[in-house]
């Protein structure tokens, strides 16, 4: 009798065991960037933070590589390739048009300011009007204040950019060096290293992070811009099916990870890491230089016309009062600490 109840008990937790396991949800999760670079670790970090709120009902399995390259992640995620990634929206020309205002010059200095702040005028006027349809946005960001960076001579002019060959991430960026007449070229961040040690780009727009996450040692001048001369708008998201099919009680976990406190975890990684690679800059020999008022001018006389042509094209896709939105958010990036 006693071996019979001993072999039920097991028998018990066997299946009880089973149900737990099959009850657990897995994300996969795609990174087409470095495991050590700071939107990897972040990405990390989220998950990790999500296993423990919701008590090891959810985890991540980080892929060992990206399922798609960095323009079709957005696609790869929402077609569920992953079930969670990052991309650039910049990275698919003309897609995305609203979250183009967190791509303009001289917006702030700190990722974490334009990250929070944009966060949260895409919750009060972006989501609604669904133009990231087809997957769970879970945050936006930034990164830091954009530089133009070269292994040349010192940019100290509109004219000096001309001459010189760059890398662009797309975006207002891409619209901005067109009409300023410099020479650019849409590519993925990860490429820049080759591009510039082939000499192919005499230098590339980057945020000061990327100098010491893609090693690019043969850059040598460094433009800087009060508030960057350009931004990029990123969405980190989750597959919407792998979203809806969750329990009231996990997906309540995610939305308590979402929104503000990934968009802070993201802009304090970057914001990290941005500091360490100016000590790198210093030590490597990089000259930095500051804009001047002229050179300033030249691109805000250039920007105005193109923050009236954003308005135009985010009228026609719904947002009211584009000019207020941007200067609402302008205004709460000053706001935020």
């Amino acid at each position: 009798m006693k071996l019979r109840h001993l072999f039920a008990a097991a028998l018990s937790t066997t299946v009880l065991g089973s149900g737990l396991a099959s009850a657990q949800t897995v994300f996969t999760v795609s990174s087409w960037l470095p495991p050590t670079h700071t939107l990897s670790t972040v990405q990390k970090n989220w998950c990790d933070m999500l296993e423990k709120e919701s008590a090891g009902r959810m985890k991540c399995n980080i892929l060992p590589k990206s399922v798609a390259a960095p323009p079709g992640t957005f696609d790869a995620v929402r077609d569920g390739l992953a079930d969670i990634s990052y991309t650039v929206d910049g990275y698919t020309p003309g897609r995305f048009i609203n979250t183009q205002v967190a791509e303009f010059p001289f917006l702030g200095d700190s990722s974490v300011a334009t990250s929070v702040a944009y966060q949260r005028i895409y919750s009060k006027y972006f989501a609604p009007l669904g133009e990231h349809r087809g997957v769970k946005a879970l945050a936006v960001f930034t990164h830091g204040p954009g530089i133009i960076f070269n292994s040349k001579k010192p940019v100290t002019s509109a004219a000096d950019a001309a001459g010189l060959k760059f890398r662009i991430g797309g975006g207002n960026i891409n619209e901005l060096s067109k009409a300023m007449g410099w020479n650019t070229t849409l590519k993925p961040a990860p490429e820049s290293f080759e591009l510039l040690s082939t000499g192919v780009m005499d230098g590339t727009f980057f945020p000061d992070e990327s100098v010491a996450s893609f090693k690019l040692s043969m850059v040598k001048h460094a433009t800087t811009f009060p508030g960057g001369l350009y931004n990029t708008s990123f969405v980190f998201m989750m597959n919407e099916g792998k979203y809806k099919g969750l329990s009231p009680q996990d997906k309540a976990v995610v939305d308590k990870l979402s929104g503000e406190v990934a968009a802070r975890m993201f802009g304090e990684g970057w914001d990290k890491v941005d500091a360490a690679s100016r000590d790198m800059q210093k030590s490597m020999g990089v000259a930095r230089i500051a804009a001047d008022k002229a050179f300033v001018k030249a691109v805000m006389d250039k920007q105005d016309y193109l923050e009236t042509k954003w308005a135009a094209a985010a009228q026609v896709k719904g947002l009211k009062n584009p000019k207020g939105v941007l200067a609402e958010f302008r205004a709460e990036i000053a706001k935020v600490k």
